[in-house]
């Protein structure tokens, strides 16, 4: 099979071609890495190439199909290329959370969910990109640089899973797994034209987040189709000792669901444009009413919400950076000089609240919770943009305003992606799909929000839009395989 054609082929097809026999692991792995040393120059997704553990992980895939006569048995993703992004710890393979603290961390030990990964019989072939920490949704860092967009090199991949995001547009792996505190696998993807999801709050455990308690980081599934997406939930799912969040969470049948079947007769469907922000793109949101109105030809019942919502980023800060402050203060006399300004400036401003201002934030995000939990007794999913433009400049300073249509709109967190943070305050699923290539040239997202635990149903829905707008034949020119 030609390389092209392989590379092209989604996780679902690649794992039936090798059960087939009629690709090999070592095959499939040979190729990837072929590409991956091509295209990764302009795009500077990758921080390690783990191709010592990914030939390891490709000859037991290949011992496991030679011993296996029942196909049936094997697991999933046998052979199947992925990534991880760089804040996720992987046995024997750097881990730097792209920080001078770290940079010569080698972990013992997989993360939950890589090791789940790999007992779904997964490859793992490289850790890509982040900012220092995950901070900010532009990846960059003082250790490796800049991660650029395959649609345009002058725009941002996004952040601060914008390796995976990268990796996944450029054909560099079918999967990747990347975090998401406060948008950060939903943004990338966005940004580049691939799907991610953040799942209920613990239903992929987080087994290293600081605060286990009030944790609102996620790590899970990023990939260019619905199917590949739901198999990584299936495959990551399920309670852990180290996680709270995970226990008592029930695990459904992701993978059937993205086959999107049925109709929607009876679904209620909350349509949002605004979330504490006051301008979108009228292109983004154009295709955004598109993808919308494709959900009721297939049965469902849209209502508008327009009632006023308070932008949930002040509060997201608070929380945020008083945990970098106990995460960090005692690490910048060593490494200070080597650090991101924009995480050492985040610091300081963790500096300034007090321990009222922080428990006044906690208190904001359970009101948040409620608020956002009775909307799902008036529907039954949420639908709206997940950026409110496509991707900002690679270079664009930080703390100046963005412009939303030839518009100065304010801050890159509160008016870029006010959608995406305040599901990680509340621990609702979220899912973002690619909702077309806008007039510049670049992708663009809507997100479907669902109330806890119905991450099949957003699946479902997510499933629907890939079938009406498809988008995974779908690739920038300059890098595709």
């Amino acid at each position: 099979m030609a390389t092209e054609s392989i590379l092209r082929l989604s996780a679902a097809d690649l794992a039936a071609e090798i059960r087939a026999g009629r690709i090999s692991p070592s095959e499939l792995l040979d190729q990837t890495l072929a590409h991956i040393e091509k295209t990764d120059p302009a795009l500077n997704a990758f921080i390690t190439v783990s191709e010592a553990r990914a030939r390891e992980e490709a000859k037991a895939a290949e011992g496991l199909l030679a011993s296996t006569s029942n196909r049936d048995e094997l697991p999933p993703l046998l052979g199947v290329p992925y990534t991880v992004k760089d804040l996720i710890d992987t046995a024997g393979v750097r881990t730097t959370y792209a920080s001078a603290i770290l940079e010569d961390n080698v972990p013992a030990h997989d993360a939950v969910a890589v090791a789940r990964m790999k007992a779904a019989g997964a490859v793992l072939v490289g850790k890509v990109s982040t900012p220092e920490f995950g901070h900010k949704p532009m990846n960059e860092s003082p250790l490796f640089g800049r991660t650029l967009n395959p649609w345009n090199l002058s725009r941002t991949s996004g952040g601060s899973s914008g390796g995976s995001a990268a990796a996944l547009a450029a054909g560099m792996a079918p999967l990747s797994i990347g975090t998401d505190a406060g948008g950060s696998i939903r943004i990338p993807a966005a940004c580049c034209g691939v799907v991610g999801m953040k799942g209920t709050l613990g239903l992929v455990p987080h087994d290293a987040a600081p605060d286990g308690f009030g944790n609102f980081s996620n790590q899970g599934p990023m990939a260019r189709t619905v199917m590949d997406t739901a198999l990584m939930l299936a495959a990551m799912a399920g309670a852990h000792p180290n996680d709270p969040h995970s226990h008592g969470l029930p695990i459904d049948d992701y993978a059937a669901a993205a086959r999107g079947e049925g109709d929607l007769s009876g679904v209620k469907i909350g349509w949002i444009t605004q979330m504490g922000n006051e301008l979108v793109d009228a292109e983004v949101l154009d295709a955004c009413a598109a993808r919308r109105d494709a959900l009721e030809q297939r049965g469902a019942e849209i209502i508008p919400f327009d009632e006023a919502f308070e932008n949930t980023e002040p509060y997201w800060l608070i929380i945020t950076q008083s945990l970098w402050v106990a995460r960090f203060e005692d690490k910048l006399a060593e490494f200070g000089a080597r650090m991101t300004p924009t995480l050492l400036r985040g610091i300081e401003e963790g500096r300034t609240y007090s321990a009222v201002d922080l428990q006044r934030a906690i208190t904001f995000r359970t009101q948040l919770y409620r608020r956002i939990q009775s909307w799902f007794q008036r529907v039954d999913f949420l639908l709206m943009p997940t950026l409110s433009r496509t991707a900002i400049n690679a270079d664009h300073d930080f703390y100046e305003p963005i412009t939303i249509g030839n518009q100065v709109a304010g801050g890159i967190r509160q008016c870029w992606y006010p959608y995406t943070h305040p599901f990680n305050m509340t621990g609702h699923p979220a899912i973002t799909v690619p909702c077309g290539i806008m007039a510049d040239g670049l992708p663009a997202g809507i997100q479907i929000v669902g109330p806890m635990m119905a991450d099949a149903g957003v699946i479902r829905l997510a499933a629907m839009l890939e079938q009406t707008h498809p988008w995974a034949h779908l690739w920038p020119d300059a890098v595709a395989p």
